[in-house]
Order: C-alpha cells, then structure tokens, then sequence
C-alpha cells in the first residue's frame, strides 16, 4: 500500500477486535482510545499518547467512533495537531450523510483525504473478521486499502466517489435490519399465542417467504438462546434508526414504515437502556399476555 504507517482511534465493541484482526493480517497499528488506550489496544499494537501523536506519526488513521459529533472532533483535534503527517483518514463510524459530507469537506480543505466506510456485521462480525465493508470515496484510494478493508471483513462495497453515500447505505441496512428484527418480534408472538412453539415458527419461516435476517440468525442465536448477546445496543440501534429517518425527511423520500419502526425503537430504548437490541423481543413481549 502507498501508505505504510497506519493509526486507530476507538477501541470499543467494534475498533478493538477490528484492530486486532488488521494486525493479525500484517498491519502495524499506533491505536489510541480517548476511555483509556492501554486497557483497550490489542495485543500486537503500539499505544499513541493522542490523537495529535497518531496525526504526527501515521500516514492513515482509521476511526470507529460512536456518532458523528465524536467523528468531528476527532477530525479536528488531528487538523489541529502540530507537525501533521496523516493524509487520509479512514472512518469506518456510522455517522450520517450530512457529518461524512461535513467532515470530508473539512479534511479536503486541508489536504487531508477522506474515506466514508461504514461497517457492518456487528461485534460478532468484528470479531471474526467478517464485516461487510460499505466505502464512499477516490477509486484509487478504496482500491489501496483493499488489504486492510480484507482484514476487517470479507464483503467491500465502493458505492460512489462522494462521502456520504456510504453512509446512506449503512443506514438504510441498519433500517432494514431494525425493522426485521422488530417485525419477527411481533409476528412471533401471534404465532405462540396459538400454541405453536418458537422453534417451529422459525423453522418454518426460514424455508419460506417470510425469512430474514432476524429470523435466520437473531432469534436462533440470541433469542431462543437466551443470551441476547448480539453485541450491538439498543441504543445504536435507536440512533441509527432515527438517523435513517431524519434523512429521509431531508431527501423526501417516503417515511412512513420508518416513522413507526423509530417510534419502536424509541420506545424500546427507554423501556431498556443499556440493552442489546435483540432484547426488543422482550420488549415486545411485555406488551402481550404470554408472560414471556
């Protein structure tokens, strides 16, 4: 790759196990975590001081960071550092179209490339190194981190040239995955209130029309389970979800599924802060008389 010296900033759910599988793949990685970066780096990696030491020291930042606001700062606090040598930054955060557009505009002025590239595939996806890879930005640039973006996942989509556009498709993912996941919440609890067992409802629906990605892997896993351990909160979820809306109403485009999905979620979310968000089922499922 043209540029040879790679920094990471975030090491929560996703950016630490997403750091260690681009070491494991032969990346040498200066990572830092505003929480506390020595409890957090992967084996593997060299601990920067700051954000302003991975500005002076890498060619190529990496971010996973929690919402747009955060991706900003960050983005500043590396104009802000003296003797800058980073020329491109990479964020694989879910931010929005409008604060990719409005960070990629800030870098550009000072000659700083940008990378829109959202990911997705949850903790366990980060983990076992299998996140599809959504990136906005220069061809030549999506095709020099072809090896990084194989180490943290086995799918990489280049969706257009401009920021923003990845993050778009990672919303509307996130929107289609919420909606399915509350969506087989409530349809799987029509079908025990008649007596049919959950596993059954499953089975059958993933051989037919109704199967999806909650249904095929949520419930089976993490519902029926028991453990709800999907990796991803309820909170980002809800966040996300809410993003894709105010974002439809800005392109206006059709909203109304969406109003009421983000009105679940919403609800959701202050029913069970701190939740996963596979716990919606049983969210739901104090709603019914099942006493599930």
């Amino acid at each position: 790759m043209a540029a040879n010296t790679f920094g990471f900033i975030g090491l929560g759910n996703m950016g630490a196990p997403m750091c260690a599988n681009l070491v494991a793949a032969g990346f040498d990685l200066r990572v830092f975590d505003a929480a506390g970066t020595a409890s957090r780096a992967p084996d593997g990696t060299a601990v920067g001081d700051s954000i302003a030491d991975l500005a002076a020291t890498t060619d190529t930042i990496f971010l996973s960071l929690p919402d747009g606001a955060i991706t900003r700062a960050v983005c500043e606090d590396i104009l802000a550092a003296v003797d800058r040598r980073v020329s491109r930054v990479v964020d694989f955060s879910t931010t929005g179209p409008e604060a990719a557009r409005d960070v990629g505009a800030m870098l550009d002025a000072a000659g700083i490339r940008f990378v829109d590239a959202p990911v997705s595939g949850g903790r366990a996806g980060a983990v076992a190194g299998s996140l599809t890879v959504i990136a906005s930005g220069p061809g030549a640039d999506i095709e020099d981190l072809a090896g990084a973006f194989d180490a943290v996942g086995g799918n990489t989509f280049h969706v257009g040239d401009a920021p923003g556009q990845a993050q778009a498709v990672k919303l509307l993912n996130n929107f289609l995955s919420a909606t399915a996941m509350a969506a087989t919440s409530e349809a799987v609890l029509f079908g025990r209130k008649f007596g049919v067992d959950i596993s059954t409802i499953l089975d059958c629906v993933n051989v037919s029309s109704g199967r999806n990605t909650a249904s095929a892997d949520k419930f089976p896993n993490r519902v029926v389970t028991g453990t709800y351990d999907a990796g991803f909160a309820t909170a980002l979820m809800t966040k996300d979800v809410a993003l894709y809306l105010e974002q439809v109403r800005v392109a206006g485009t059709p909203d109304a599924i969406g109003s009421v999905v983000s009105a679940r979620w919403n609800a959701a979310l202050d029913a069970m802060p701190g939740s996963d968000f596979t716990e919606i089922y049983r969210h739901i499922a104090g709603e019914t008389q099942t006493g599930e």
